[in-house]
């Protein structure tokens, strides 16, 4: 069996942990510590984020998506499949050093989807820019933990807090939708975007495509979804 190479690490911006970016032939892993937290054979589900909230949001003119992590690509390169030459895509990505692994090594991964004109990379934290948006996006796709929880970057908890989920509404159009992926299921995070005032659905993906373990993605919509986007669900 071919071995596992460190390619490079990366610190977090908290400090407190570190990234490792590791390759096996053509397949990239990206770690935390023990935790794998994303792998180049599995997309399905990371796809599947981008998919579904592509197809709520269909029809509309110039819409804007932010994509809060970068990660390997998958939800960006299925984003911009769904999405018309109108659109822009703003990625945010609080590493640097993921913005240069897809550049440099993992270029292969990404397929040159960051050179899509639709496409602006930010490195910043996604919630920042949540909150510089005023009633502006369609869509809010997050990836940014394994779940609604700050594993990654304990500064993410904001995010998925009450007030976080407000702000996210707050800064989407009527009709936008708040899409969040995550490892499996979680309650009291479907409990806290209904007190947000969103109308959510809990779908359940499977890893890479028809196989491997069930993750989730919440679909929180601001309001009621235009009878257009109904009538393809």
């Amino acid at each position: 069996m071919i071995p596992w190479v460190q390619l490079d690490t990366a610190k977090r911006p908290d400090g407190d942990h570190e990234l490792r970016l590791k390759q096996r032939g053509v397949e990239f892993s990206i770690m935390l510590g023990s935790n794998e937290l994303m792998n180049s054979r599995l997309s399905g589900s990371e796809e599947a984020l981008a998919r579904l909230s592509c197809q709520r949001i269909a029809g509309r003119s110039q819409p804007k998506i932010l994509i809060g992590g970068l990660g390997m690509g998958f939800t960006l390169r299925a984003a911009l499949a769904e999405l018309g030459a109108d659109a822009g895509v703003v990625v945010a990505e609080l590493v640097p050093a993921v913005v240069a692994w897809a550049r440099g090594p993992m270029a292969s991964v990404f397929g040159g989807c960051l050179n899509d004109p639709r496409v602006t990379v930010r490195e910043a934290d996604v919630g920042e820019l949540i909150r510089s948006e005023g009633s502006a996006l369609d869509a809010i796709l997050l990836d940014v933990d394994n779940g609604p929880e700050g594993i990654v970057h304990k500064a993410n908890d904001a995010l998925y807090s009450i007030a976080g989920l407000i702000s996210a509404k707050a800064a989407l159009k009527p009709g936008g939708v708040l899409a969040v992926w995550s490892q499996g299921p979680d309650s009291g995070f479907t409990r806290r975007l209904k007190q947000a005032g969103f109308a959510v659905e809990e779908v359940k993906v499977r890893a890479n495509g028809k196989r491997g373990a069930r993750h989730v993605i919440w679909i929180a919509t601001n309001g009621p979804r235009p009878a257009a986007t109904l009538a393809k669900l």
